[in-house]
């Protein structure tokens, strides 16, 4: 946003666990209104970059793990409940496991409604399928009611139309966020800007109006060697022609 200042910046600096370092000197600006898209192949460091947006941006976030995070045994609606645990006292909380606080319960049940996850809440999670348990952790992050979203591929086990629509509800309900994906087309046609690791680096950070597919591409070492063939798997065409030959094709 032109003449505000920045939710965050980064300037040359090192991003890891512990003492070990992931991404060195890295340097980045997070501004408010941003819808930023996180690319990189696995153990690029998304979720290491992730974690430190999270830790620096702290009571403003509401975060969404690749992992889910969810209590297997307890129902879709307690999963969700714990979105806002801190905001209640532990008896609040340990009452809510036996009789369900009515507010809590209207306001959880409506938004599961708009995640496709009507008539679930008493379901335990540990019975839904891996779309249903993503929506869940979805659910989760939009409690929390926080300004910024910040989602470790949080639509990678839905189809295309359904990531759309999540991220639509991720968008009505935050301001800003910064998600971590793999699809680039809808890093492309949803987001406003790609934030790009690659080599323990930041490789990319540039609007999506300046970027074409073969940018994305080239965060991903795989798509710089040119194919090749070996005798256990023949070029495709090679092997149509060999066929086409042989008369078998």
């Amino acid at each position: 946003m032109a003449g505000s200042a920045p939710l965050l910046r980064l300037d040359n600096a090192d991003i890891g666990h512990g003492r070990r370092v992931l991404l060195a000197r890295l340097s980045l600006t997070l501004n408010a209104g941003e819808r930023v898209a996180l690319l990189g192949q696995s153990g690029a460091g998304k979720s290491t970059l992730l974690a430190a947006l999270r830790s620096r941006l702290a009571g403003d976030v509401a975060w969404c793990p690749q992992s889910h995070g969810l209590v297997p045994q307890l129902a879709v609606y307690h999963n969700v409940y714990m979105g806002r645990l801190e905001r209640h006292s532990a008896l609040a909380n340990l009452w809510n496991l036996v009789r369900p606080e009515r507010r809590a319960w209207t306001e959880i049940a409506a938004l599961c409604d708009e995640l496709g996850l009507d008539g679930l809440l008493k379901r335990p999670v540990a019975q839904l399928s891996g779309g249903q348990r993503q929506r869940v952790a979805i659910a989760r992050a939009l409690y929390q009611q926080r300004r910024i979203f910040l989602g470790d591929e949080p639509v990678a086990s839905v189809d295309p139309h359904q990531a759309l629509r999540l991220l639509a509800l991720i968008d009505a309900r935050h301001a800003t966020s910064v998600v971590a994906l793999h699809q680039r087309e809808l890093a492309l046609t949803h987001f406003d800007r790609v934030w790009g690791l690659r080599d323990g680096r930041l490789e990319l950070d540039a609007p999506t109006r300046e970027l074409n597919l073969a940018d994305l591409d080239r965060l991903y070492p795989a798509a710089d060697a040119p194919p090749h063939c070996t005798a256990d798997a023949p070029h495709p065409a090679a092997d149509a022609r060999r066929r086409a030959v042989a008369g078998d094709a």
